[in-house]
């Protein structure tokens, strides 16, 4: 019995090794840099403390064509721009400079007591979103500075742009009573048919005060559904990740959406960061604002069921071809996935890939056109609760293809 156990541990082993070979790290960096227009302006702006490299922490990412989105939220003084992107022309630099999006005057925060002109101003965006419109949505939160001394520059809002012409097509900002008095917006999904671009709608998860904000560009509208379902899970808001532990009471964090039914609409998945379940709500309930104060709909929001013990997910991804759900897992540094066709329980959800340096705090994870799965690791507790060690690798993305990802999991099929 003792053998057999040793045989199984060996093969399982060598399945993780060889999963964790299929993932190319494509960037890594120590510390963040940028594509500044010279030495002199860099060396100026180290100077008067609009940029400290040890603060600029990539936490999200998307990609279109050659342009791999990468956001820097301000969580601390000193971010040089909060939206960028690195090329993805060959040959890679491997610690590309991210070079702000859609330029540096867009993403340069005011002096002094001088206020936000114009629409075309980012201050601090935590995740971004490439539609099949070659759009990009930016949330911005408006927020500076959140761990040091914080400071509200201005509403969050949603922001698109033209991917072809990087011209902004649109800015709008959250209404009044879609906020409540601890939003906290870190997310932005997009529900769209590529044949019918202006129907677009975004799903904004707020996590701090347990609600979902819907957006109709059509009807330039927004409004907020509220449920038990998006609160947190006090049992499960214990982490240790990467040698820190912490405490988070995050609610709704992660959506991600199904392939769409006959009449367009889709099963929209999601969950509490601190939360070892998943649930799920058709798109048709969200994208109905009436049904925001009908009470009936609590029933139309559902259990999908327990993902496993320390399965606390940030991100997750849906593939429609494979028919498979990929979730970050925090407390595991690795990604799982899960088919929807089988019972959401554990031992249907395959943790594939787990690494205890490559991917401390697996931030957010994005499929490309190509069907690759992207993933952006970044120490982040360590960023928050002590420091960096900037001699080492903090920062990285790493990709690998769906189809090898899941290969002899139990997500097939």
């Amino acid at each position: 019995m003792l053998a057999l156990k040793s045989l199984i541990l060996i093969a399982f082993l060598a399945y993780e090794a060889s999963c964790l070979a299929n993932l190319e790290e494509v960037f890594a960096w120590k510390e963040l840099s940028f594509a500044w227009p010279n030495e002199e302006t860099k060396n100026a702006a180290i100077k008067n403390g609009e940029y400290v490299p040890a603060h600029n922490l990539p936490l999200g990412l998307d990609r279109w064509k050659n342009k791999l989105f990468v956001t820097v939220p301000r969580w601390k003084s000193g971010v040089a721009a909060s939206l960028g992107y690195v090329s993805l022309d060959e040959p890679i630099n491997k610690t590309a400079s991210v070079i702000p999006y859609p330029n540096w005057e867009a993403n340069t925060l005011p002096k002094g007591d001088a206020k936000l002109e114009g629409d075309n101003h980012i201050v601090s965006v935590f995740r971004v979103a490439v539609d099949s419109c070659d759009r990009l949505w930016v949330l911005d939160t408006g927020l500076a500075d959140i761990l040091g001394d914080p400071k509200v520059l201005g509403s969050p809002a949603i922001l698109i742009y033209d991917l072809n012409t990087d011209q902004l097509l649109k800015r709008y900002n959250l209404k009044h009573e879609d906020l409540k008095q601890d939003s906290f917006f870190a997310n932005i999904i997009i529900d769209v048919d590529k044949n019918k671009c202006e129907e677009a709608f975004a799903y904004i998860p707020d996590l701090g005060g347990y609600g979902i904000v819907v957006y109709s560009l059509k009807d330039d509208d927004s409004w907020r559904f509220k449920h038990n379902y998006f609160h947190f899970d006090p049992l499960h808001g214990d982490f240790n990740v990467g040698g820190v532990n912490f405490q988070w009471t995050d609610g709704v964090f992660g959506l991600a959406l199904g392939t769409p039914d006959q009449q367009g609409f889709r099963t929209v998945f999601f969950h509490p960061l601190a939360s070892l379940n998943e649930f799920s709500v058709n798109s048709a309930v969200l994208r109905n604002k009436t049904l925001t104060s009908d009470p009936h709909i609590y029933y139309e929001f559902k259990l999908e069921g327990f993902k496993g013990d320390k399965s606390q997910t940030s991100a997750s991804v849906f593939d429609q071809k494979s028919n498979t759900l990929f979730l970050t897992q925090l407390n595991k540094d690795g990604i799982a996935c899960w088919n929807p066709k089988k019972a959401l329980e554990p031992e249907n959800v395959a943790l594939f890939v787990s690494d205890k340096e490559k991917l401390i705090f697996t931030n957010d994870i994005k499929i490309d056109s190509d069907r690759n799965l992207w993933i952006l690791s970044d120490k982040m507790p360590q960023f928050i609760y002590h420091e960096l060690d900037g001699n080492q690798v903090n920062y990285r993305i790493l990709k690998v293809k769906v189809d090898d990802a899941i290969a002899g999991t139990t997500c097939v099929g």
